[in-house]
């Protein structure tokens, strides 16, 4: 059959037009390549013209490296800028919105905190000796310089290497204050990077002026003060506009170790120092030898102010607590607080007594250590060795991991699942998820009851306990609702301690098992009250009531394994002689850090030790020099005071085995306690007995004077 024409023609017209696409394509790629190829050719030839050969070559290689470098670099920066940054988000000025006076637990002022805008005295209204003594001391180019003095750096590590010491410090004025606004005392690199952002931030947004009197106003400078017109008062009772130039050169030189300078505490050192500012005056040529002559012939004298001693770390922490406290609109307050100075001074003695006596052969050089009372009032609070040279609170600001201190929160949770210290786990060998811990001594044991394995630390158990029946989100609920803050990272490692907490929070949890069972107590604060007699917050009316976060089955089987700690378990150097004590000792890996956390019926403490860099120590565990802390610290506050039992304890010991033993441990502890004369603690007044001794001071100084009798002219007259 013979196809019709009119389809065939559509074929043919369809082929030919596909034919035209085609051959278009093929000329449009052609002359596309060969326009390319004479542009290509063109370019190269031009470009020959800028061949650069011999150094101008290098120099563009260089320059050509340089800028991807600095692009990368950029990047790396900004990464390393942003969490420095983040410090700036908050407001920063805001503790010039409070002035604060403290009074100890019996009413006595033990500081203050705070600064307003009055108390502050302008740059300008200072006296010119005083500007030039600091700038001399602290920062010559402060006014040259763009946050990061790089000449002043550099002179003063070439200072150190021909001293062969630190003898000059590099930081500028606004590193200095950087570091006091945003950043702890923390020797690490990042808080050095953070600073030298930090400090270039604060260059942008502040004049040099303002820079100059922040750090002026906010810089600690001994005795409890904080900014040069407060100590300008305290040490000489007059302000910082009449300071004459000895006065000024001795506060100048407080900047650099406040603690150390002090000239209420050590008047040669503050005058010698006071000198060494007199010099750089000199030297820098702010003044001539001529000026300062006077001064040198004429040191300054300071107010005697006694042998007092402000617990600034407590301070801290309780400045803190009145900002959380205070109703909206109140500023200037007076703040009873729960602060007992002798207990205090116990634990700033135990913890120094113990680093001087075996500090270097343990390779450590810091401590932290909270007291609370069993109704939940804070007593004391050291936060690190001297407040002068770091204010940086490890008490309540520093996490650090808490190694087998935190398996209480652990084997509570347990004992609220239905186990019993008698309970038997296998404390064999474990694998979760690929983690297989060990125990401390390397060795595994076999089935253990939970006091056994409580006592010893065995690490296998409470690992076991976690995996097996109780999962990590219960553990973690429990030590938040124990009273826990820190943040705890809900890893399974966290039963072994892994995750950082305060030595505040660590007194807080511990302190449940001497209270019964709740929480909630915990207050440093008792009483808010403006200067005009009205009581805007009352711990006893406003704070919400304790609530119970123990059963009391389970808080009697925790206190009945805790007691056998300081007994035949790690914590036998913490054991007090004729007091029933509970605790637990922590060490992490590497010996990097080491706990004691313990209580009786009337004090919960706990005692941290370690270093500010996370340097390792040498092999220090929580029952070595923490223990002996605590030990050492508890015998005094436990003098001459009403001993409380321990909830869920009817007698000291259990059984007659454990309580033989627990009488060879006194025995021997009292023959220590013997050997060396422990320092009794001298009895506290009540406060009533306080407020009667000061009714009776102001009666006899309101009371008119008695007339003389009249004397006999004459002996007859006798």
């Amino acid at each position: 059959m013979v196809e019709p024409i009119e389809p065939r023609r559509r074929r043919g017209r369809v082929a030919a037009w596909l034919l035209a696409i085609d051959a278009w394509l093929d000329s449009s790629l052609y002359e596309i390549r060969f326009k390319a190829g004479e542009f290509w050719e063109a370019a190269t030839i031009f470009s020959r013209r800028f061949r650069l050969h011999g150094w101008r070559r290098v120099l563009i290689e260089l320059l050509s490296e340089g800028f991807t470098m600095g692009a990368g670099g950029a990047v790396v920066m900004l990464a390393l800028a942003l969490p420095a940054f983040q410090a700036t988000q908050g407001n920063w000025r805001a503790q010039d919105d409070f002035a604060v006076t403290f009074l100890d637990r019996y009413g006595n002022e033990i500081g203050q905190r705070g600064i307003i805008q009055r108390d502050s005295v302008p740059v300008d209204q200072m006296p010119d000796h005083v500007i030039k003594a600091v700038l001399a001391t602290e920062d010559r180019r402060f006014f040259e310089h763009y946050g990061i003095d790089v000449l002043g750096l550099m002179r003063a590590m070439t200072e150190n290497v021909r001293a062969n010491s630190v003898v000059q410090g590099g930081s500028s004025i606004t590193q200095q204050l950087a570091k006091n606004l945003f950043l702890s005392n923390q020797r690490t690199l990042q808080r050095k990077i953070k600073e030298a952002f930090l400090s270039i931030w604060l260059e942008a947004n502040l004049s040099k002026k303002e820079i100059l009197q922040l750090y002026l106003d906010r810089s600690y400078m001994g005795g409890g003060t904080f900014g040069i017109e407060a100590a300008a008062d305290f040490y000489f009772g007059k302000s910082v506009k009449d300071l004459n130039l000895a006065e000024a050169a001795m506060l100048a030189g407080l900047f650099k170790a406040p603690t150390k300078y002090a000239p209420h505490i050590n008047l040669p050192a503050a005058r010698a120092r006071a000198n060494v500012v007199l010099n750089n005056l000199v030297d820098s040529g702010f003044m001539t030898e001529g000026q300062v002559l006077q001064a040198r012939l004429h040191p300054a004298s300071v107010v005697d102010r006694g042998e007092r001693k402000s617990p600034d770390y407590f301070l801290d922490w309780a400045f803190d607590e009145v900002k959380r406290l205070a109703p909206p609109g109140t500023h200037s307050l007076v703040a009873h607080t729960t602060f007992d100075a002798n207990i205090q001074k116990a634990a700033e003695e135990s913890l120094e007594f113990h680093l001087r006596q075996y500090g270097k052969d343990y390779h450590v050089s810091e401590g932290a250590i909270v007291v609370i009372e069993t109704n939940g009032a804070v007593r004391a609070i050291v936060g690190g060795r001297d407040y002068g040279a770091s204010q940086f609170n490890r008490a309540t600001r520093a996490l650090r991991q808490t190694g087998s201190s935190f398996k209480p929160y652990v084997y509570a949770t347990a004992m609220e699942h239905g186990f019993k210290p008698d309970s038997v786990v296998s404390g064999g060998p474990i694998n979760w998820g690929g983690w297989q811990p060990h125990n401390y001594g390397g060795g595994f044991s076999g089935n253990v009851t939970l006091l056994t394995a409580f006592v010893k630390s065995i690490n296998t158990v409470p690992v076991r306990l976690a995996k097996d029946y109780l999962s990590i989100p219960p553990i973690k609920a429990m030590a938040e609702a124990m009273g826990v803050e820190s943040p705890l990272e809900g890893h399974k490692t966290m039963v072994l301690g892994t995750s950082g907490m305060t030595v505040m929070d660590q007194a807080t949890g511990y302190s449940v098992f001497a209270q019964n069972g709740y929480v909630g107590t915990r207050h440093g604060i008792t009483q808010l009250v403006t200067h005009t007699g009205d009581v805007v917050y009352d711990f006893a009316k406003d704070a919400p009531p304790p609530h119970r976060v123990l059963s009391e089955q389970a808080l009697r089987s925790m206190n009945y394994m805790l007691t056998q700690v300081p007994v035949i378990g790690t914590a036998r150097r913490a054991a007090l002689p004729g007091i029933v004590s509970g605790g637990k000792t922590g060490t992490t890996q590497s010996y990097r850090d080491a706990w004691y956390v313990g209580f009786t019926g009337n004090y919960t403490a706990a005692v941290w030790m370690g270093n500010d860099d996370f340097s390792q120590t040498h092999n220090m565990t929580g029952g070595s020099l923490p223990a002996m802390v605590w030990q050492r610290l508890m015998v005094y506050a436990h003098q001459n005071i009403d001993l409380k039992p321990i909830p869920g304890i009817d007698h000291p010991y259990v059984d007659d085995a454990v309580a033989a033993k627990a009488e060879e441990a006194q025995k021997k502890q009292a023959e220590a306690d013997a050997a060396k004369a422990a320092a009794e603690r001298p009895p506290v007044l009540s406060s009533r007995t306080t407020q009667m001794l000061r009714d009776l001071t102001r009666l006899f100084q309101t009371a008119p004077p008695l007339e003389p009798a009249a004397e006999p002219e004459t002996l007859s007259a006798l």
